[in-house]
């Protein structure tokens, strides 16, 4: 345990920190805004490592102190099983960290949900996973802003956009990109009978004015309309909902969360941005399966996770073979063990799962 206390040494950030506040304190500093900061971005991300390295060293010194006293034979086992599993959950966290090393993993992310072919089923299971994801990013106190819901039929949703904005949101949230199965005893079915239903989630980095995406005008077609569903009069009695559809690639994306039609134009313009963005990353792409793989039908077979809540109740993600019992924890929000796990599979070709009867 003094080794990891040595490992996780903060001086050299320390050193990087130092240097940075030489740049900040000059008079010049804020001449340059994107440069400044891009600098103070990077000053924040130091200033957390540091503290998280002097929260592992705080860690090992009581874990060894609890071991002295242990070796001595005092009754201290339950206080040393408590330091243990919170050691191995900010070990859990600081892997994650260091796994999101990717190009745009640190970025802001937008998810999209679409349900599957099953009508009202599919449509109410989308609407569970948007929730998860809400509650997912108010469990860490990030910003989620709802820019799109089109609401189903009888009960669900036939789609929804979601921007969730924080640090490392798109590198952690790549592990849900792909079709999520639901077996369940359906609500809306009067026999009782199970039923299976998928949806799919997608999810694309939301890209800075640093990186030159080039929209032509004459490529974007612009629609207005009125909102549609819950929202006010104000919001369904006027033309504030705004459709973009970049004709050369044939994507499209709306926007009617906002009252006012230049927010939503705004919101739409950001939204059309990332996907065009990550349309150009996929085919530069194209030649790895793994991405080919998130992108099949939205029916069986092609699921990336199964969450089964009859006749037993277990999550269990097909990749890294992590599976969990406690369902309603997961579905409140609790995903953070499948993106760890995801992101180790996805960097060792590491499974960390438990055994399961749970079929792939």
């Amino acid at each position: 345990m003094k080794l990891c206390g040595a490992i996780f040494d903060p001086s050299g950030k320390q050193q990087e920190v130092a240097k940075l506040e030489v740049e900040i304190n000059d008079p010049d500093f804020w001449n340059q805004p994107e440069k400044s900061q891009r600098i103070m971005q990077q000053r924040k991300r130091l200033e957390e490592s540091i503290q998280q390295a002097k929260d592992v060293r705080a860690l090992t010194s009581d874990i060894d102190t609890l071991f002295e006293l242990a070796r001595e034979g005092e009754a201290v086992t339950g206080d040393l099983e408590r330091e243990m599993k919170a050691f191995e959950k900010r070990l859990e966290f600081l892997e994650t960290a260091m796994l999101l090393s990717g190009e745009n993993d640190a970025l802001p992310a937008i998810v999209t949900i679409h349900p599957g072919a099953g009508g009202t089923e599919s449509q109410d299971w989308a609407e569970m996973l948007l929730r998860m994801y809400l509650r997912w990013a108010e469990r860490h106190g990030f910003e989620a802003v709802l820019t799109d819901r089109l609401e189903g039929e009888g009960a669900g949703i036939k789609s929804a956009t979601v921007e969730i904005n924080g640090e490392n949101i798109y590198g952690q949230l790549q592990a849900e990109v792909g079709v999520h199965r639901l077996v369940r005893i359906s609500p809306f079915d009067a026999n009782a009978r199970r039923h299976t239903s998928f949806a799919s989630v997608f999810v694309y980095p939301q890209v800075d004015e640093s990186i030159n995406i080039d929209i032509k005008p004459e490529d974007l077609k612009i629609d207005v309309f009125r909102a549609s569903g819950a929202g006010g009069q104000h919001v369904n009695r006027t033309e504030s909902a705004v459709r973009f559809t970049h004709l050369p690639t044939g994507l499209v994306v709306q926007c009617q969360n906002e009252r006012s039609q230049h927010k939503n134009r705004a919101s739409a313009m950001k939204q059309m941005r990332a996907k065009l963005y990550e349309f150009e990353m996929d085919k530069k792409r194209a030649a790895d399966q793994k991405v080919e793989d998130t992108k099949l039908g939205i029916n069986f077979g092609s699921q990336i996770r199964s969450y089964v809540l009859a006749p037993y109740r277990m999550i269990k993600d097909h990749r890294t073979k992590l599976s969990v019992g406690d369902v309603d924890r997961v579905l409140d929000g609790d995903i953070d063990s499948f993106l760890h796990a995801y992101l180790v599979w996805a960097k060792t070709g590491r499974v960390s799962g438990e055994a399961s009867d749970l079929p792939d």
